[in-house]
C-alpha cells in the first residue's frame, strides 16, 4: 500500500501551489483618504479625495458639523475600485480635523489640516492665473509638480486654459479639473485648477512659458445692444528652471525623490511547512510617478518559495507634488519546519532636497516555521540514500524504499488529480496549436510593416518620437521586442541596426550625462526609428523529432 510523503519535491511543490488556490483568501482594498494640500488660507478650498472598493458613496454629514462648508461632491470609476471627492472650504483659522466618514463596511481615518489666516491681498481683475511649481531646481528625470490656477470673477461662456510643453521636458495633464471658490481683496472668484506633471530631460535652463487663458464671458444688456466685446485674457508668470545633471556615482536605477518610505503591511512571524504566508510591503513616494518607479524587488528566500503579486499602484497630487503608493504582496511557502530568515526590502534612491544619496530598508522578518498539519517523521524528512539502513516508522511498519506515509485525504487527491487532469489538456491543446501553426511563415526581423497591431505600435513609437519623452520611447521599444526587453541595455542588446543602437546612446548620453546636444540626439533618433526597430534574428527553428515538454 503506498502511502502519502509531504516531503518529497513533487508534493511540497502541490502543496504549495494548493495552498496558494485554499489557504490564501484575496486582499481586498483598503479605503484611503487624504487632501490635496495640508496647509490653506482661510477662505480657500481644499479637496478631500476618497478611493475605496466598497459601494457605497460616502456619507459626508459629519463635515458640516466639523466647520466645513462643502461643495458639490464627485466620483470617478477606477476599474474594481471608485474614487469620491469633495470641495471642503474651512470656516475658521488654525488647525482642523476632517473626521472620519462611513463607506459602506469601512471608515476613512483622520485628516489634520492647518488653515492660516486670511491674506491680505489687493482686489485682482475680472480673470487672472496663478502658476506654482514644487521645485525650481529639479535634477534630470525628476517629476516636478506644476498647479495652474485659473481665477474668474466673471461668468465664463466658453474658453481656453493650456500650458506649452518646454524645450528639453515633457509636460502631460495629470487628473481632472479640481473646482472651487475664494476671496481676495473683498471680492469672490471661483477657482479652477489644472495639475500638470513636467519631467526635464536635459540639464542646463529649463524655461517653462506663462499658462495662459482666453476665453467669453457674459455680458449685460447694454453690452448685447452696443455689441460690447466681452473677450477675457489672462497669462501667468514666467518660470526658468535650473536643471541640475544626474551627478557622478548616483545610485542606478536613477531615481530623484523628494521622499521615500517603506513599510510592511502584513509581517507575520509564525508559519506552517508547505502553507503560505503573505507579507505586504509598500513604499511610499513623494516626487514620483508609476512610469519612473521601479519595481519593489522581491525577496530572496532560503528553503521557501516565493509568489509574488502584482503591484498595486496609486498616483495623486498633495500640495502641488506627485506622490506614489505601492503596495507589493508575497505569497511565501516554507518548505520545511525551522527558522525561517526572509530578507528585507532595499530600495537606493536620489534626496533631491539635500542633494545627497539615501537608502530605504525594510528590516529582516524571523519566522517560525512549525510543521504541517500532518508532522512529518524523521526518517521522511532526512534525505533519502540507497545504502543507507531501513528504518522503523512509529506505528511498527518498516518504511520500505519507495513507498510514502499514509494516504493523502481524499478531498487532497481529488483535486491534485483534477489539477494534472487540467494540465494534461492544456498541454494536448498547445502541442495541437503548434502542429497548426508548424507550417507558417515565421515573422520577418523588422516588424514595422506587419500586422494591424504591429503597424498600431508604430503609429505610437512614431508619435512618442516626436512629442513624448525619452523614457516613453524606451518604454514602447522594450514593448515591441518579442519577449519583451528588461531595461535599455536589453533594448540594445536586441537591436540588429548599429545605427539605431547609437542613436538610443547618443539620446542617453545627452539627457542623463550632459554630453552632447538633446535636440540633434532626438533628430538622430526620429531619423534611425522612422520605419521601426530592426531587431536580431532569432535562431532558426529545426525540426524536432519530439515535441518540446513545454509547449512555446
Amino acid at each position: 500500500m503506498t502511502r502519502w510523503n509531504p516531503a518529497r519535491p513533487r508534493t511540497r511543490a502541490l502543496l504549495a501551489l494548493l495552498a496558494l488556490w485554499l489557504g490564501v483568501p484575496a486582499a481586498s482594498a483598503a479605503t484611503r483618504a487624504w487632501l490635496d494640500r495640508s496647509r490653506v488660507a482661510l477662505g480657500e478650498t481644499v479637496t478631500l479625495n476618497i478611493q475605496t472598493d466598497q459601494p457605497a458613496a460616502p456619507d459626508y454629514g459629519p463635515l458640516r458639523a466639523a466647520g466645513f462648508e462643502v461643495g458639490q461632491a464627485f466620483r470617478r470609476d477606477l476599474g474594481r475600485e471608485v474614487l469620491f471627492g469633495v470641495p471642503l472650504t474651512p470656516r475658521r483659522s488654525g488647525r482642523m480635523q476632517v473626521p472620519p466618514l462611513r463607506v459602506g463596511a469601512e471608515r476613512t481615518p483622520l485628516l489634520a489640516l492647518e488653515v492660516a489666516p486670511a491674506r491680505a491681498q489687493a482686489p485682482r481683475g475680472e480673470v487672472f492665473v496663478e502658476t506654482a511649481v514644487d521645485h525650481d531646481a529639479p535634477w534630470v528625470q525628476q517629476s516636478v509638480g506644476v498647479v495652474v490656477r485659473l481665477h474668474y470673477a466673471t461668468p465664463i461662456l466658453s474658453g481656453q486654459l493650456g500650458l506649452e510643453a518646454p524645450e528639453g521636458a515633457s509636460l502631460q495633464r495629470v487628473g481632472d479639473d479640481v473646482h472651487s471658490s475664494r476671496e481676495l481683496g473683498g471680492r469672490a472668484y471661483r477657482v479652477i485648477e489644472r495639475r500638470y506633471l513636467l519631467v526635464p530631460e536635459r540639464s542646463g535652463e529649463l524655461r517653462l512659458g506663462p499658462a495662459r487663458f482666453r476665453g467669453r464671458g457674459t455680458g449685460g444688456f447694454f453690452d448685447d445692444f452696443f455689441g460690447t466685446d466681452r473677450s477675457l485674457a489672462a497669462d501667468g508668470p514666467e518660470f526658468r528652471l535650473q536643471v541640475r545633471p544626474q551627478p557622478d556615482g548616483a545610485p542606478q536605477p536613477w531615481l530623484p525623490l523628494h521622499e521615500l518610505r517603506l513599510r510592511y503591511l502584513a509581517a507575520p512571524s509564525q508559519a506552517r511547512a508547505g502553507e503560505a504566508v503573505e507579507i505586504a510591503a509598500e513604499a511610499g513616494a513623494r516626487g514620483a510617478t508609476a512610469s519612473l518607479f521601479p519595481e519593489i524587488p522581491v525577496p530572496r528566500v532560503d528553503g521557501a518559495q516565493v509568489f509574488p503579486e502584482r503591484a498595486e499602484l496609486s498616483e495623486r497630487f498633495v500640495d502641488g507634488s506627485p506622490q506614489l503608493t505601492v503596495v507589493r504582496r508575497y505569497a511565501v511557502v516554507p518548505l520545511q519546519p525551522g527558522t525561517l530568515q526572509v530578507p528585507g526590502v532595499r530600495m537606493d534612491w536620489w534626496d533631491a532636497r539635500a542633494g545627497q544619496a539615501r537608502t530605504a530598508r525594510l528590516p529582516d522578518l524571523r519566522l517560525e516555521v512549525a510543521p504541517g498539519t500532518r508532522p512529518l517523521p524523521a526518517a521522511a524528512a532526512a534525505p533519502r540514500q540507497d545504502t543507507a539502513p531501513v528504518p522503523e516508522t512509529d506505528d511498527g511498519m518498516l518504511a520500505v524504499a519507495g513507498t510514502h506515509e499514509p494516504d493523502a485525504p481524499r478531498w487532497l487527491v481529488a483535486v491534485a488529480v483534477l489539477l494534472l487532469a487540467l494540465w494534461l489538456a492544456t498541454l494536448a491543446w498547445a502541442l495541437r496549436l503548434r502542429r497548426r501553426l508548424r507550417g507558417a511563415v515565421a515573422e520577418p526581423p523588422l516588424r514595422a510593416g506587419g500586422a494591424g497591431g504591429t503597424r498600431a505600435s508604430l503609429a505610437r513609437l512614431r508619435h512618442a518620437l516626436d512629442a513624448g519623452s525619452f523614457d516613453e520611447v524606451v518604454a514602447l521599444l522594450r514593448a515591441m521586442a518579442t519577449p519583451p526587453a528588461a531595461d535599455l541595455d536589453g533594448l540594445l542588446a536586441r537591436l540588429a541596426d548599429p545605427v539605431q543602437r547609437q542613436a538610443l546612446e547618443g539620446m542617453r548620453r545627452a539627457l542623463w550625462a550632459g554630453q552632447g546636444d538633446a535636440g540633434q540626439a532626438r533628430a538622430a533618433l526620429r531619423a534611425a526609428f522612422r520605419d521601426g526597430p530592426r531587431w536580431t534574428a532569432a535562431p532558426s527553428a529545426q525540426a524536432e523529432p519530439l515535441p518540446p515538454l513545454y509547449p512555446r
